[in-house]
């Protein structure tokens, strides 16, 4: 049984799959950013990685879309079925983002929204993972809270939990993991105040 709202961000999801779906919408606010994101990967008919995809709509789709080979990683097997009844051409892997299988080196990686679900002590080895993950070269882009702590939200009549650390920290763990900072800018008012990390694996 879940012992803590950071225990029950998978069951929230899992279950309530279709509210999740119709408040998310499909409107793309991050369309500027994932411009950016697209514009800076490596190679032509990049390989990306789509971390908490959801059922795909709107940033899969969009990823897809401009040519990306998607795959997308999710707990909520709801969400997932609708993302491979959508886009069957692409791959929809039911995984716990923090126990993530041997993949091929991805160009891209993007967890958008679904990073901050895990509690800061969860946050600081998904570094490591994102550097395995990576190709040289690879870009990462993700969302956060704006300094270290929790922040409990609300979500079907349940508390939501959100998880962060301060930028000095984000920064850090990126560079230990061989990534080079590109642009960071927290509380976008041009995106919803989303705090928003886009940075690029320079090491080998």
């Amino acid at each position: 049984m879940p012992t803590s709202p950071a225990d029950d961000v998978i069951s929230l999801y899992q279950n309530h799959a279709d509210a999740f779906a119709r408040l998310r919408g499909t409107t793309l606010i991050e369309r500027a950013w994932l411009t950016e994101f697209l514009a800076r990967l490596p190679v032509p008919s990049p390989r990306v990685l789509d971390i908490g995809c959801g059922f795909g709509v709107p940033i899969a789709r969009h990823l897809i879309e401009h040519g990306c080979r998607t795959t997308g990683v999710d707990t909520s097997l709801p969400l997932l079925a609708r993302a491979q009844a959508a886009f069957p051409d692409h791959q929809w892997i039911a995984a716990d983002m923090r126990r993530l299988p041997l993949m091929e080196p991805f160009h891209g990686l993007i967890a958008w929204h679904s990073f901050f679900h895990l509690s800061p002590e969860d946050q600081r080895p998904m570094f490591n993972e994102f550097r395995r993950l990576a190709a040289s070269g690879a870009v990462l882009i993700f969302t956060s809270g704006t300094g270290l702590g929790e922040a409990i939200g609300e979500f079907e009549g349940r508390p939501l939990y959100h998880g962060s650390l301060d930028g000095a920290e984000y920064r850090d763990l990126l560079e230990a993991n061989g990534f080079q900072v590109l642009r960071h800018v927290k509380e976008d008012p041009a995106c919803g105040g989303a705090t928003i990390w886009l940075a690029k694996r320079v090491e080998n």
